[in-house]
Parts: structure tokens; sequence; C-alpha cells
């Protein structure tokens, strides 16, 4: 009987082991300082990851595991404008950690004034010019060649 209870024990112990995963061994990444400003500022500026705030400022994301995100700006009167941002991950080895940077940082987006479209430019229609007569040099006195304008026709 002694041994039954030794291996079901034993069997119990084991069984807590089939739910071990190295998960455990992965940190977080760590959070990211990303530098957001606008042309003109002011804007209001939000990353597809959530945080934002309003231009000059900075926020603080995580890592995403793959890829990057991105960085949508809004301002009144301005059309919005859309960063993609990079996000680069450094491994690290037994003493070091990984590191992530981002790629634009400082994120900045140059928005552009909503308006009317611009009229296109009227031109008054150009009149065609009228061709000068030809001019008729007169035949000087003392040629052979007598000006056919000043004789008389027959």
């Amino acid at each position: 009987m002694r041994r039954v209870i030794v291996i079901a024990a034993a069997g119990l112990g084991l069984a807590g082991c089939s739910s071990f995963s190295l998960d455990a061994f992965k940190s977080t990444p760590p959070p990211l300082q990303v530098q957001l400003d606008s042309t003109p500022q002011g804007a209001d500026a939000r990353t597809s990851l959530g945080p934002g705030c309003k231009t000059p400022c900075s926020v603080s994301v995580t890592a995403p595991e793959s890829g990057g995100f991105t960085v949508t700006y809004a301002l009144n009167k301005y059309q919005p404008a859309t960063v993609q941002v990079n996000v680069l991950r450094t491994p690290g080895d037994l003493m070091t950690a990984a590191t992530f940077t981002t790629d634009p940082n400082p994120v900045v987006a140059e928005l552009q004034p909503v308006g009317p479209p611009p009229k296109p430019m009227r031109h008054a229609p150009m009149k065609p010019k009228k061709p000068k007569p030809p001019k008729t040099a007169a035949a000087p006195a003392d040629s052979a060649f007598p000006d056919p304008a000043a004789t008389p026709s027959r």
C-alpha cells in the first residue's frame, strides 16, 4: 500500500510539470519613449498602440511583438496625416537584454492646410494680330526704275 501512495504522489508532482512553459523566462519589452511633433505645433497625435498627446510631446509605448505602429495627427483647418514608425529590436545575449528603438524618433508630420481648391487662372483670349501691309519702298528719284505707285495708269 505504501508503494501506491508514493507512486500517486510522484504522479501528481509530474502532472504539474506538464504545464511548465519557457514563457515565464521571457521579459516584456521595456516601454519606449517616442517624441511627437508637428508643423504647425498643437496637433492631436495618437499612436495606433493607444497613447496620444498634443504636440510637441512625448509618449511611452510598449514595443509591439513585430513590425511597428503608426502615429496619426489631426488639427482643425489642416488635413490629417499619418506617419509609420518602425520598431527596431537589437537582440541581447546572456548578459544583456534586448534593446528596442524607433525609427524615426522624433516622429514629425507636416500638416497641410485645408482650403478651397485653387482657382484656375483665367486669361483673356488672345486676339490674332492683323498682318501689317507690306511696305513699298519708294525708288530713289535718280533710279532707272520708276515708282509704279507714282505713275498714272493708262
